[in-house]
């Protein structure tokens, strides 16, 4: 995208500076469009009956760098000695990059002894099979595969639409985008296909199991969208954890 190859990319976190310094070497100009909520959701095993609920301190505690946590009794006192597997999406995911900011404070910071996928369907039959694994992707991948697994409530919240439309669940929901090469934009194809995406992402998000945006948030968006606004309203920083989304939107001035 950031070369030119490509009119639109989808983006699990806003853009970073370096991808940004990429598109201006290579004078693309993009429009970032969030379409969506996501709600990343720890996961662990269906025999999995202690860890309903874990703390941000406590998920730090076994996702940071260098952790030595190999066993679930060495995360809280009380929980069973089962020896803990971890799962997670691969290093250039845009899901690992927000959930290290958010878990770890500082994006990419991780363990590295931990399974990875960029194939979240490996990362459920990973977790699906071993009774001591945990794991974490997006909400909508959890949905699919709740009969295989259970999801850990974060500070005592569950992901939901309901937590995420509240609020309440945090840090871990975030905006999802698509990006949209300016240029590419003044093509009737793309002009056609990028509204009828605006138009419907309300009603086509929710039936993937991702979070509709507020009608309210859409109309700004596609009123950024209409503008042809350039730039990122994040500042071009990557993952941004807990940042309002209506905030920056119409901070920008949209309405």
């Amino acid at each position: 995208f950031t070369v030119g190859e490509t009119d639109i990319s989808n983006a699990s976190r806003p853009i970073k500076a370096t991808e940004a310094a990429a598109a201006a070497k290579s004078s693309i100009q993009y429009i970032e469009l969030p379409v969506a909520y996501d709600a990343l959701t720890v996961v662990v095993n269906k025999a999995n009956n202690w860890a309903t609920n874990l703390t941000t301190a406590e998920l730090k505690k076994i996702w940071e760098p260098g952790s030595k946590v190999r066993n679930w009794s060495q995360v809280r006192a009380g929980f069973p000695s089962v020896p803990l597997k971890l799962y997670g999406p691969g290093t250039d995911s845009g899901t690992f990059d927000y959930f290290t900011e958010a878990i770890n404070g500082k994006e990419k910071a991780c363990r590295t002894d931990f399974v990875s996928s960029e194939d979240d369907n490996v990362l459920v039959q990973g977790v699906a099979r071993d009774r001591g694994a945990l794991g974490y992707f997006g909400f909508a991948y959890y949905e699919e595969n709740s009969n295989k697994l259970n999801a850990v409530a974060v500070n005592g919240v569950r992901p939901s639409i309901a937590a995420v439309n509240k609020g309440t669940y945090k840090p871990l929901a975030r905006p999802l985008f698509i990006y949209v090469s300016k240029k590419a934009a003044g093509q009737p194809h793309v002009d056609k296909f990028v509204r009828y995406y605006l138009q419907n992402t309300a009603k086509l998000s929710k039936s993937v199991g991702y979070v509709p945006l507020p009608s309210s948030i859409v109309r700004i968006v596609q009123a950024r969208y209409n503008r042809k606004t350039p730039g990122s309203v994040f500042g071009n920083k990557g993952a941004v954890v807990n940042m309002s989304l209506t905030g920056l939107l119409r901070k920008e001035g949209g309405k």
